[in-house]
């Protein structure tokens, strides 16, 4: 479906994003992987998607808290595959605190990695989009985008300002060929949110599958993850002609969480 169309996905060396680079890679669009992570398995990752779905994959070490390095990744993944059609901004950090003792440093990061850098990466691959009259900008936001929990006002207010940028974007490119929406995901289980089970887990001094289940207890009523699989599922929908019509649009996979 995908063939001959490239993307990047940021955030995609563990997690929901790399759920999501396979997904695509998967139906034959060209990858740019970004995010942290070991040189080495990073290097392994890179040629074994290559090798599995006999596409072209690259990597950007860019960091998403740097508007500089995330046009210059627009512009290499551009040089190199030829286009952008395929824009799917993921990264993302936590950190939980109440706010009035909620790092300052903190606060900065996570609104510029997880709410800026989206605005940053739609900037720079927008106008080539629209030239060719074709393009999928995928932000995945969270439920946290939606409604809010305490302690996590940052990643909160990040989750809310994502939304609204998909909503803007969607509008400005509603007579083109450009799409923009948000996926909404739950609890996932990620690298993130198995801190959140270990933190958890030493705070309680509980069980690791106890802590899971009141993880997800407190705001999952399915009390099941979704996968990284499930999201690029969606994700790729959101790239089908199907979803020509679905534009400014936040789909939720949180196993009913926002329905309460």
């Amino acid at each position: 479906m995908l063939r001959g169309k490239s993307a990047i996905v940021t955030g995609s060396t563990s997690g929901i994003g790399l759920g999501i680079a396979h997904s695509l890679a998967e139906q034959g669009a060209n990858i740019t992987l970004n995010g942290f992570g070991d040189a080495n398995e990073i290097k392994q990752l890179v040629a074994s998607i290559a090798s599995k779905y006999d596409v072209k994959v690259s990597y950007s070490a860019a960091d998403m808290s740097k508007p500089d390095q995330i046009e210059a990744m627009v512009k290499e993944t551009t040089e190199l595959f030829g286009s952008v059609d395929i824009l799917v901004n993921n990264a993302g950090i936590q950190h939980t605190s109440p706010i009035e003792s909620f790092p300052l440093d903190k606060w900065e990061q996570i609104i510029a990695i997880n709410l800026s850098s989206n605005f940053y990466a739609i900037r720079a691959a927008l106008p080539q989009m629209k030239l060719r009259n074709w393009g999928r900008i995928i932000n995945i936001a969270s439920a946290h985008g939606l409604v809010a929990s305490a302690t996590k006002a940052a990643y909160v207010a990040a989750k809310h300002g994502v939304l609204g940028l998909t909503k803007t974007v969607a509008l400005e490119t509603a007579q083109t060929g450009v799409t923009c929406n948000a996926i909404c995901p739950g609890w996932v289980l990620t690298p993130l949110v198995q801190k959140q089970i270990d933190s958890l887990a030493a705070r309680d001094n509980i069980p690791m599958e106890q802590a899971k289940m009141k993880l997800l207890g407190e705001k999952q009523p399915s009390q099941e993850f979704a996968t990284p699989e499930q999201i690029g599922g969606i994700a790729l929908f959101l790239c089908s002609s199907a979803a020509d019509q679905i534009r400014g649009s936040s789909i939720s996979v949180d196993g009913g969480w926002t329905a309460q």
